[in-house]
């Protein structure tokens, strides 16, 4: 099943990670929101740097380190999304808390395996 998901730390450098899960969620039909620190394009995906309002956000993947969180708590909390990935390196117990007192579920995991192993 197909899952509206918001990449949050999109970078078009094919290095990094969260354009490694972009690709792989292209590739498993998923429908994909790139946010990122500057507009871009990346496999086929448009990467925006403004915060839009999005409706049926079902997953947020996250890619950016914990000191640089706070300007998306808002956010990724007006979304409403049905839950947050804090893929290796993104861990923060506190904002993983906001989230979950929000009704929001909340993985410490790997999007990328999540995906490969059928999990997402």
């Amino acid at each position: 099943m197909a899952k509206k998901t918001l990449v949050v730390g999109a970078s078009e450098n094919t290095s990094r990670m969260s354009a490694k899960v972009i690709k792989l969620l292209s590739d498993k039909n998923h429908e994909i929101i790139a946010l990122g620190r500057k507009d871009g394009f990346i496999h086929e995906v448009d990467i925006i740097s403004e915060k839009i309002l999005v409706d049926d956000v079902d997953t947020v993947t996250m890619y950016v380190n914990p000191q640089n969180q706070s300007q998306f708590t808002d956010y990724i909390l007006s979304l409403k999304p049905k839950r947050v990935i804090f893929n290796p390196g993104s861990e923060n117990h506190g904002f993983a808390k906001q989230l979950r007192d929000h009704g929001i579920e909340t993985l410490n995991a790997c999007t990328m395996v999540m995906l490969s192993t059928d999990q997402f």
